[in-house]
């Protein structure tokens, strides 16, 4: 009888790097670090000195810094058609919400993905996805919301998913339903807010891993969000949203109320807000993308953040219409320019704190023995110039998984 022989993965160590492993509360920096793994997870992260000295493959970084694969934790990345018209609008003065109550907006870009079949969405999608892993992502939330029926939510969902198999990243489909209301039902809400705690709840609960809606005058109330919430509990499934974008409807104290991952936006969050986020332990997901292209001056209250001890975390709130971005890295400088944010802050938004905000932090956003061994390894050497640079990406090596 023939045996077969079990393929054993030899340890994979990366050497002569300063490390930032974001393990303590600032960077955690560690010059002349090493970093092992094994079978996909990190065996030691640290000095050299204290590194394993088993047969290993070996990676001399030659003093690259290395940090934790980039997590993008809030993005609408599959849709259908673009909004380079309603862009064009707001160039000549219309709002964002005169827009949304002329057809545009939301409910524009719900047509051109009802259109589009899910190889299509899967098409389009992957230039986006692959701008973000070009620039060390390794870990991105993708959101439904732009199909507003069952089969058009799923299909998104569906893409979502297909796209982790095309490419190797991790991928964390959220369940938006509550995004925007359809035209089919114009002036009940309430109706569709039926459908989408109950068919389409049931439907995406196998395909999602958290659940998301718009809480906002032209979204839905705090009740109609908190109806959603309680179905997505009831599913089991983790919670978040979008909250205080345009107006303060308390959304954010909502989320925390619910123990939600993240309430996302919060440029008109209150202190009250902030606390009762702290208390929960919810995570503030920034956005300065959509700050920057929507042209708000409502700054989100980073100094209330601060005073409460409430995590940051930045994303690109890749989507159509309010932030047609790709780039996780200028993300990071409009949150240290425009939001005040410390070089500290900004890269533990995308890395430590995005995790948190995707309940992952058990399993990727720092460097440490057990974790996931998902690296970007970046042609420099001091942390700051991945904040400090504008259009620059220094990528040298991403590995996912130890590979």
């Amino acid at each position: 009888m023939a045996h077969r022989r079990e393929t054993v993965q030899m340890e994979q160590r990366w050497t002569n790097a300063r490390i930032a492993t974001m393990a303590d509360d600032e960077l955690g920096l560690i010059d002349d670090g090493v970093i092992a793994a094994k079978d996909g997870r990190i065996v030691y992260a640290g000095p050299a000195g204290g590194a394993p000295t088993s047969e290993a493959h070996i990676h001399d970084c030659q003093g690259r810094l290395i940090t934790p694969g980039l997590i993008d934790c809030h993005t609408h990345l599959v849709h259908g058609g673009n909004r380079a018209n309603e862009w064009a609008m707001r160039l000549e003065g219309a709002t964002y919400e005169e827009i949304a109550r002329a057809g545009g907006g939301i409910v524009s870009t719900m047509r051109a993905t009802r259109e589009a079949s899910e190889d299509d969405l899967v098409e389009s999608a992957l230039p986006r996805l692959d701008a973000l892993i070009a620039e060390g992502v390794t870990t991105i939330e993708i959101k439904s919301g732009y199909g507003l029926s069952t089969a058009d939510e799923l299909k998104m969902l569906r893409a979502a998913r297909a796209l982790g198999r095309r490419r190797a990243i991790r991928i964390e489909p959220t369940f938006l339903g509550a995004h925007a209301l359809p035209p089919e039902y114009k002036g009940d809400s309430d109706a569709y807010i039926d459908l989408v705690v109950g068919e389409m709840m049931s439907a995406a609960a196998s395909l999602a891993t958290a659940v998301d809606a718009f809480c906002e005058g032209i979204g839905f109330s705090p009740a109609q969000c908190e109806r959603v919430i309680e179905a997505a509990k009831a599913h089991g499934l983790a919670v978040k949203l979008h909250a205080e974008q345009l107006s303060a409807l308390h959304g954010s104290a909502l989320a925390a109320k619910f123990g939600a991952l993240s309430a996302d936006h919060l440029e008109h969050a209150t202190d009250d807000d902030i606390g009762a986020m702290a208390v929960a332990g919810t995570v503030a997901v920034l956005l300065p993308g959509a700050y920057y292209f929507m042209r708000e001056t409502q700054l989100p209250p980073i100094a209330a953040m601060r005073r409460h001890g409430v995590r940051i975390a930045l994303a690109t709130d890749n989507n159509p219409g309010t932030s047609p971005t790709t780039s996780l890295l200028l993300m990071l400088n409009m949150g240290a320019t425009l939001f005040g944010l410390t070089v500290v802050e900004a890269l533990r938004g995308v890395t430590v704190n995005a995790a948190a905000a995707l309940g992952l932090a058990a399993e990727i956003g720092t460097l440490e023995a057990g974790k996931a061994c998902d690296l970007a390894i970046w042609d420099v050497t001091d942390p700051a110039e991945l904040v400090y640079r504008i259009g620059f990406n220094p990528l040298h090596q991403r590995i996912k998984d130890g590979q």
